[in-house]
């Protein structure tokens, strides 16, 4: 489905030439312009891949995935649609079911609706997971004498493949990412390896040559974060890898202050130079707001036992420290991770947008979001969320909600979100638009309740666990 209406609304398509987003930058000018941001991919090349929690391998998904990851090592990718779509893979005959990754037919539907939907964007921006939960893992599972190194190219070739088909979907378009936690062998976040093997492709692939080959390829390859200026703008867009903040994630040496002093620097400069700056991470700083918000995690005067975050408390304060030093700098920074359609407020003037993932596994529907830019502050005014309710049928993506139509808000979007976090206490109308566009329509799954809800609200405001911890036992 185009969103003619949704871009005639608050677009002004005239950057670039009608039809496409190749033949130049459109950032700058005096029109506005959008962006296409989307998010956890997840995709899973495997036959039935397990629904969320579950951990049995039964013989008969052995010998199925067996014979088609046999046919995928063999074949060239350019070959993989074709396999996914014979009958030996009869799961990929209709889109992912909830709590399961993303299989050829969703990653088929969701490119095809983000191809339709450029409209006049000069980027897209991915904030991170393009692989599946366990990919590295299963293989061993599934594969009959599989080897030593085997499933570590098959995870590469299975990137390969999914930076292909986005390319293939949105032409000469640079694709601005960030990297998850399963953008990896281990599913804790990237690590040396995985960062050395795959920094080529993803600077080919994914930013399509965007920014200095060896300077990005080098940070990618070592870290995992990148900036790039593109050309003819007043922008830098940063590559954060912040799963490393996690104290689960995988360990490359020096990553942390590496970063942090290199992204300190990348914001100085952009100061000097007068540019704006977009960061682009995977995991939010702030709270595990579903981990948090479980029944067992409440006493019997419904306070919380413990607050599960995302990123360790010394890790989060120096980042927050390093983005208060630039005030003005920042004029969009987007995230993902968690699978919903959410928001949290860094620092005053710090608002992040979290977009909802296009895998299914946490029980939402797929979603992405095109946001609307003012190409002279080059900071977003408004966005569209788009989805696709996996209860419909037929299974599509379709316009979903517009931001300034729902909450009544215009205006700069880092300052309506501002405004929209005490309104969701204020307004019953605004509450109940938030809580249903959270898990993007599926409120079958949605968990919030009334108990449970000051978690949700909290975390949008109250980034450090202290602070978090003691306003939802004051709430």
């Amino acid at each position: 489905m185009r969103l003619h209406r949704i871009f005639d609304s608050f677009f002004h398509p005239r950057l670039v030439p009608h039809g496409g987003c190749g033949g130049g930058s459109g950032i700058s000018g005096s029109d506005n312009f959008p962006v296409l941001v989307f998010s956890d991919v997840h995709f899973q090349p495997y036959i039935a891949p397990f629904e969320r929690g579950t951990t049995t391998v039964n013989a008969d998904s052995k010998q199925l995935n067996n014979a088609l990851v046999t046919q995928l090592v063999a074949a060239d990718t350019s070959e993989w649609p074709a396999i996914f779509q014979g009958s030996l893979n009869t799961s990929n005959s209709t889109p992912s079911l909830p709590l399961t990754d993303t299989n050829y037919a969703l990653l088929t539907l969701a490119l095809n609706s983000i191809k339709e939907n450029l409209g006049a964007c000069p980027a897209v921006i991915f904030t991170g997971d393009f692989l599946g939960h366990g990919l590295y893992q299963l293989y061993s599972q599934y594969l009959v004498n599989a080897q030593p190194g085997d499933a570590t190219a098959f995870v590469d070739k299975t990137l390969t493949f999914v930076l292909q088909q986005i390319r293939a979907a949105v032409g000469t378009i640079p694709v601005y990412f960030a990297l998850g936690n399963c953008d990896s062998y281990t599913g804790y976040g990237p690590g040396s390896s995985f960062l050395s093997n795959n920094a080529q492709q993803l600077y080919a692939l994914a930013l399509n040559g965007s920014g200095n080959e060896q300077d990005t390829t080098g940070s990618i390859g070592t870290g995992g974060y990148y900036a790039v200026e593109p050309a003819g703008t007043n922008l830098m867009i940063v590559g954060l890898n912040t799963f490393a903040l996690n104290s689960s994630a995988a360990v490359v040496p020096n990553l942390i202050p590496d970063q942090f002093a290199w992204f300190d620097a990348q914001l100085a400069k952009a100061s000097v130079a007068g540019k704006k700056v977009w960061p682009v991470m995977h995991a939010p700083p702030g709270a595990i707001e579903g981990a948090t918000a479980t029944s067992s995690n409440y006493d019997a005067n419904g306070h919380i036992i413990a607050a599960s975050m995302m990123w360790t408390d010394a890790y989060e304060a120096q980042f927050m420290g390093i983005i208060q030093k630039y005030p003005g700098v920042i004029t969009m920074s987007l995230a993902g991770h968690t699978h919903m359609d959410e928001f949290r407020l860094m620092s005053p003037g710090n608002a992040l947008a979290i977009t909802a993932g296009i895998s299914p596994y946490f029980g939402n529907n797929p979603a992405y979001k095109i946001f609307a830019l003012n190409s002279l502050s080059l900071a977003p005014f408004d966005y569209s969320a788009v989805n696709c309710n996996l209860q419909a049928t037929p299974i599509a993506f379709g316009s979903y909600y517009t931001f300034s139509q729902a909450y009544k808000l215009e205006g700069p979007l880092a300052t309506s979100l501002s405004e929209l976090f005490p309104a969701l206490l204020a307004s019953s109308v605004a509450k109940t638009q938030y809580q249903g566009a959270f898990y993007s329509g599926n409120n079958a799954l949605n968990p919030m309740t009334s108990a449970n809800w000051p978690v949700y609200w909290c975390g949008i405001g109250y980034m450090d666990e202290p602070e978090f911890f003691d306003a939802v036992n004051t709430f």
